[in-house]
């Protein structure tokens, strides 16, 4: 038998625990108190022990290695969840659902969240990292699945789903959680719901 499959199988393994290695190095540069103010991939190498090269092979830019870490995020902070809360049956229960997995994600890692979202503000190359088009995407599907979504306008539909965007983001989490421990989700969802049943806010007419 050939050892070449069982060779790329060790190649593949050897690359995802030095992707995993990378990934855990850049988390541990962004949790930091003394985290430096350039976060760079010559920083990370280093704290990872590996060249630059290497980083830079494994991950081909910046903006990738934040994409990286996000992914990684996203897994710790239970972002899996999102498909089965969209199949829920329940409009209300999905909308539910979905603001309760963001804000759990968003809580995970606050501080590292934070400051990725303060270098993707300032630096042009990562505006896409986040990918909250996504999460709007999400919010529309399950806002048409309300009952009265039909007799919505286009600019009411829009002026809602800009609400539940804000709603469901980092920044409004990161305010509200700031200022009291406990109470967050309940609140945001109620709030996610009223962006929903008010119509009297349809700015097109």
């Amino acid at each position: 038998m050939s050892p070449r499959p069982y060779r790329a199988g060790q190649r593949q393994i050897a690359g995802e625990s030095t992707r995993a290695r990378i990934v855990a190095a850049a988390r541990d540069l962004l949790s930091a108190p003394d985290h430096p103010a350039d976060f760079t991939v010559d920083a990370v190498a280093r704290k990872a022990g590996l060249s630059r090269m290497t980083v830079y092979y494994q991950l081909g830019s910046r903006a990738a290695l934040l994409e990286a870490i996000l992914d990684d995020l996203a897994m710790r902070g239970g972002m899996q969840d999102v498909p089965a809360a969209m199949q829920k049956q329940s409009p209300d229960q999905a909308l539910a659902d979905v603001v309760a997995i963001f804000c759990r994600f968003w809580e995970s890692e606050r501080l590292i969240i934070r400051r990725l979202r303060a270098m993707a503000v300032l630096d042009p190359e990562l505006a896409g990292v986040f990918r909250d088009e996504r999460r709007r995407q999400m919010l529309e599907v399950i806002a048409g699945r309300f009952p009265h979504a039909a007799a919505w306008s286009p600019a009411m539909l829009k002026e809602k789903i800009d609400l539940l965007q804000m709603l469901t983001g980092f920044a409004t989490y990161d305010a509200i959680a700031e200022d009291r421990a406990d109470g967050v989700v309940p609140a945001l969802q109620r709030l996610a719901r009223l962006a929903l049943l008010d119509e009297g806010c349809d700015v097109g007419r």
